[in-house]
């Protein structure tokens, strides 16, 4: 833009200088202009900010790195899975496609129930299990009668795929779904080019037809003796992604989630989210490589751990669910290690989620929130044994590592070989948990890290360890009472960047009880007490 106050063309740009010559009444005084003006030059300089002042720019990031769809899956930490179908009325879990779809009749399905019991426990996700292994679909699908249309249920014209996303959209909970590849009804099953088409059509009508999916979950499951079945699975990612481009898909294999390995929930205690996805087959992987990740590799792919809540994926009338402290432990063991925990709690045979369900997911929604609200840390002060740029440079600075997220974090400077924060508290602090985040965007880092107390002695006591950090890490150990405390990471694949620390007290996993009031009674739950040891990486 032209400064039209310092160049107009009627008349002459003002001068800033003179350029007449200067007179002194004393011809004296001119022999010290030279000195005059080096000291107005020198003040000009020091008042001009300087270069090696100026905040240096973010480290580079350690590729791999996640996409935007991956970031925000991870963040969501938990989801919840919703097996229901005709199985879930046959007493069954992998149904043989031939029940009469009569029998799927949920007289009180309620989805907003099932998204209040998801969003109220602190899951901001939800996947349905839209078609099961037996292909009974419980969308009104086009290209079959094996459907909730073929039902008694809303007289043939329930959509119970259309109410749940309602519903979440309400709620404003993620929506997600689970077309099983293998389907024991449909007849073309088997005939590789028409059975792709028959499950590329339906998985457009579910992407177009109900709003935005935030996740596509895929499997390789198929029973033995089954017939031979060539999915065109790199087909499938490139529709999905087309027609749902936040989406993300979940397989053995990703592209851009992977399984960890197992259903029982737990995660490796090192685990990568580098991944080679050539070296991963869906329904063929290694579950030892899935369940650890690649420190080399080259693609990003974070694990999820599935689990349910009951025994069985569906509701069985003869099963109950897990205790509250055992999804804690669960907890610990997958997000706590760098995963999603995708939890499956079955609708009953009325379309509800069961009371019991629900008691134990308040219950461990109520224990979450008293262990993680009080950030102990947040009363120490920080330190760094380094700091990107000057040591006062907040952009960088350790206090970074107590504000909640991964936008902001602590990063050292580039010239050293052992990294370490410091906590340094007025008083004695009593905890028995470690939290531990790296901003993900920049990519997966740390190799392994170390916490130490300063012991009655003088001297730095080890308190627990641990190898992979990831998104989140969580360290449960045996209670420590300490006022000086020291987070020393050991190895990393680039100058580690932490986003938070948090330091906790967890006594529910010390007692192996869960004290909580509902409606002004008090209920002491007795459960099964663990060994803190187990906690150990």
């Amino acid at each position: 833009m032209v400064n039209e106050t310092a160049i107009d063309n009627q008349q002459q740009p003002r001068r800033l200088f003179s350029t007449k010559p200067l007179k002194f009444s004393n011809p004296r005084s001119a022999k010290h202009i030279p000195i005059i003006l080096l000291v107005i030059a020198t003040i000009c300089l020091k008042s001009q900010p300087s270069l090696s002042s100026s905040h240096p720019p973010p480290p580079i990031p350690i590729l791999p790195i996640p996409n935007s769809n991956q970031i925000s899956w991870q963040l969501t930490e938990m989801a919840m899975f919703f097996h229901f179908g005709t199985n879930t009325f046959t007493d069954s879990e992998w149904g043989t496609g031939q029940a009469d779809p009569s029998v799927f009749n949920p007289t009180s399905l309620n989805a907003t129930q099932w998204v209040n019991a998801a969003k109220d426990s602190g899951f901001s996700r939800v996947i349905l299990t839209v078609k099961h292994h037996d292909g009974f679909c419980l969308w009104p699908s086009e290209y079959t009668d094996y459907s909730v249309k073929s039902s008694s249920w809303r007289n043939g014209t329930g959509d119970v795929l259309r109410e749940l996303a309602a519903a979440a959209k309400i709620a404003g909970v993620q929506l997600g779904i689970y077309l099983s590849p293998w389907d024991r009804h449909e007849p073309c099953y088997g005939k590789t080019y028409e059975y792709n088409e028959y499950y590329l059509g339906q998985m457009t009508e579910l992407l177009t037809r109900y709003g935005e999916i935030r996740e596509v979950f895929l499997d390789g499951a198929k029973g033995e003796g089954e017939k031979s079945m060539e999915y065109f699975f790199e087909d499938w990612f490139s529709v999905i992604h087309q027609l749902q481009p936040r989406a993300v898909i979940f397989s053995d294999a990703g592209p851009d989630t992977r399984w960890v390995g197992d259903e029982g929930g737990v995660a490796g205690t090192t685990c990568w989210s580098l991944f080679n996805r050539s070296d991963a087959k869906i329904g063929g992987t290694d579950t030892d490589y899935s369940i650890g990740g690649d420190p080399f590799g080259h693609d990003w792919v974070p694990a999820e751990c599935d689990v349910s809540i009951r025994p069985g994926w569906f509701w069985h009338p003869s099963e109950s669910p897990k205790s509250a402290l055992t999804l804690l432990d669960l907890y610990y063991k997958s997000v706590g290690r760098n995963c999603l925990l995708l939890l499956n709690v079955p609708p009953n045979s009325s379309g509800l989620i069961s009371q019991q369900d629900i008691q134990v997911l308040k219950e461990f929604s109520n224990i979450r929130n008293s262990i993680f609200t009080l950030n102990l840390a947040k009363n120490a002060t920080i330190s760094a044994n380094s700091t990107r740029g000057k040591t006062d440079n907040s952009r960088y600075g350790p206090r970074n590592v107590l504000e909640e997220g991964i936008d902001s974090y602590w990063a050292p400077n580039g010239s050293i070989s052992e990294w370490i924060l410091y906590l340094d508290f007025e008083e004695v602090v009593t905890f028995n948990v470690l939290l531990l985040q790296e901003p993900i965007q920049m990519g997966q880092r740390i190799i392994e890290f170390h916490l130490d107390f300063l012991n009655e002695g003088g001297e730095w006591e080890v308190v627990t360890g641990g190898t992979t950090v990831g998104y989140k890490r969580l360290l449960l150990f045996p209670s420590v009472k300490a006022s000086h405390l020291r987070v020393v990471i050991d190895g990393s694949r680039a100058d580690p960047l932490l986003s938070y620390l948090g330091i906790y007290f967890d006594p529910f996993s010390i007692s192996g009880q869960v004290s909580k009031i509902f409606n002004g009674t008090e209920v002491l739950q007795q459960t099964t007490h663990r060994n803190s040891s187990s906690y150990y990486v």
